[in-house]
């Protein structure tokens, strides 16, 4: 028994068009999902290259503000080298001694110690003790505070102790002098008469 189709008995040219009609769904289905997988890729390199835009646009604007980035760099360079000054990073014995040299000669003092102690852990700063021993006088040693309370360097003075200071004076003070004002005049009185 020899098997039917629905395509017997009819025209040769019905078969090739169900023929082509297969093929074309069978061809339209391949080209169709080969079509998507390309569409979505497109999609895919469309975000990207929307996101590559927006990278550009903001590196643009990073180089339209480029001078100002440098002149805010510059500053903050400034007030970081001012705060160094104040707050050092490193200890700079040499330095700080031929400075506290210089204002005790300036100030006619004898530098007799100058000790620096170790340092002292204080979170984000090291406290550095230096213990100084100076002769000299009263008025000089003031002199000697200020000079040091100029200094761009942060120094601390504590546990001062002067030795032999005596003094004996005697202190002067001045009062202004007014000159009373003139007592009014009297009216004179008649001049006696004499003999006739």
């Amino acid at each position: 028994m020899a098997m039917q189709t629905g395509l017997e008995g009819k025209p040769w040219w019905q078969g090739v068009a169900v023929g082509v009609l297969v093929g074309g769904v069978i061809l339209g289905g391949f080209y169709y999902l080969k079509a998507k997988g390309q569409y979505e890729q497109i999609a895919r390199m469309d975000r990207k290259l929307t996101d590559l835009q927006a990278q550009i646009q903001k590196g643009r604007a990073a180089k339209e503000k480029l001078p100002q980035f440098r002149e805010e760099v510059r500053r903050a360079e400034l007030e970081l080298d001012k705060l160094l000054r104040i707050l050092p990073a490193r200890r700079n014995t040499p330095e700080l001694l031929r400075r506290l040299r210089q204002l005790t000669e300036q100030g006619d003092f004898d530098l007799l110690r100058f000790t620096p102690g170790n340092f002292i852990d204080r979170g984000f700063y090291s406290e550095w003790p230096i213990t100084v021993s100076l002769n000299g006088t009263y008025h000089n040693l003031a002199m000697f505070f200020d000079r040091i309370g100029r200094f761009s360097r942060i120094i601390n003075i504590d546990n001062l102790r002067v030795h032999t200071l005596s003094a004996n004076f005697t202190a002067r003070t001045f009062i202004y002098k007014e000159t009373p004002p003139p007592a009014p005049a009297k009216p004179a009185a008649p001049a006696p008469r004499g003999p006739r």
